[in-house]
């Protein structure tokens, strides 16, 4: 059991006054409630309103024939579910549909993203780099390595490095967004940034067996601000997928450099969620726009929270000074991806935490958190 004194030492050594509420960290006119359940906290996410369970259900591992812990988790006040067409190749939103049949709609918020958009983009211009002569391919690498320095993208303790391919996926991004520029011309926008998303939303939705998404995040996976500020036409197709009542809100998700990306989605745009990776090892990149974030009413869900310090199964240890700082940070004979938690669930510029849980004992372990951050 959790002690008086392991209570109020939840983060970095600061303290919560017992009986703080997640509820009071937060303000909104109106709130839409989904499944609530007095085993459950809430809290709005930013200026949608939409009341969150402060535990939301990733959706990587979920597909038709691994998705009852899913239902446990709502029937214990979980009322938010993520997807990804990428997740499982469509896998996880077959998933997903299973579960839609087995609970009500209404009783959660469901969101999915548009994977294809950064993969296509990136086969675009890779077109196109190939066709060029060695010293415009040159000049074009340095740029995009200067862009890359200038926002210390790869600094071992922001990237963090969550998979393998997230150092090529940072690089191939900062290339893109350079080639833009000089090359983007060729590009069939309206194709390839407008109907693209529209298409994916639609398939998406088909694979769900829903006639909409709560959330619908594009780019899935944005590794830079340039891919939120130049794209206008993902606010088209938000627009158009608006009016027709088969997308509410628009979100973002990012593991690189996601302090750029958030710093971007606070802009005039219509972007109202930001799925950010946010951990003890990338926090200091990320505290001023998260603050920022939170002057604009933008909802933020902490995504990869646990990672850095519990890796899993089938991956390197983490390193031991990383476990070492989580430990520091949060007392008590808690795990240490619970800990993780404790820690992000504390930070009043955070909505929610995104947990991978892929076994009931996953749901029973994390879904008791909010209350203990919050007590």
């Amino acid at each position: 059991m959790l002690s008086r004194r392991d209570f109020l030492k939840i983060a970095g050594g600061s303290t919560i006054a017992l009986g703080t509420r997640p509820e009071r960290l937060f303000s909104a006119d109106s709130k839409e409630w989904r499944n609530r359940q007095s085993e459950m906290l809430y809290g709005p996410l930013g200026n949608t309103n939409f009341m969150v369970s402060r535990v939301v259900m990733g959706g990587n591992e979920i597909s038709p024939t691994n998705y009852d812990h899913v239902l446990r988790a709502i029937d214990s006040g979980l009322n938010y579910l993520d997807t990804a067409p990428q997740y499982g190749k469509g896998q996880s939103e077959l998933g997903y549909a299973e579960v839609l049949k087995a609970r009500p709609r209404d009783s959660v918020f469901v969101n999915s993203k548009v994977s294809v958009w950064t993969s296509n983009r990136a086969a675009l211009f890779k077109d196109i780099f190939e066709s060029l002569a060695e010293s415009e391919q040159r000049k074009l690498k340095n740029l995009a390595t200067e862009r890359l320095e200038a926002r210390q993208a790869l600094d071992p303790d922001y990237i963090v490095t969550y998979f393998n391919s997230q150092q090529r996926q940072m690089e191939t991004a900062a290339l893109d967004n350079v080639m833009e520029l000089k090359y983007g011309r060729s590009i069939d926008r309206k194709r390839n940034y407008r109907q693209l998303i529209i298409e994916s939303v639609e398939q998406s939705l088909t694979r769900l067996g829903t006639d909409h998404l709560d959330i619908l995040m594009c780019p899935h996976g944005a590794s830079t601000a340039e891919e939120i500020l130049n794209f206008p036409e993902t606010f088209e197709a938000f627009e158009i997928l608006k009016k027709a009542g088969k997308v509410r809100q628009l979100g973002v998700s990012s593991h690189n450099d996601p302090g750029g990306v958030l710093e971007a989605a606070t802009k005039d745009n219509p972007y109202s969620v930001a799925m950010i990776a946010c951990n003890v090892v990338n926090y200091r990149y990320l505290e001023k726009p998260l603050e920022q974030a939170a002057k604009k009413g933008i909802g933020v869900i902490a995504m990869k929270v646990a990672r850095p310090v519990h890796p899993g199964a089938g991956r390197d240890p983490a390193d031991p000074s990383r476990v070492e700082t989580i430990n520091s940070k949060v007392e008590g004979k808690w795990s240490v991806p619970q800990k993780a938690y404790l820690w992000a669930l504390k930070n009043p510029h955070i909505s929610t935490v995104i947990s991978n849980m892929v076994t009931h004992d996953h749901v029973k372990e994390n879904l008791i958190l909010p209350k203990v951050a919050a007590a």
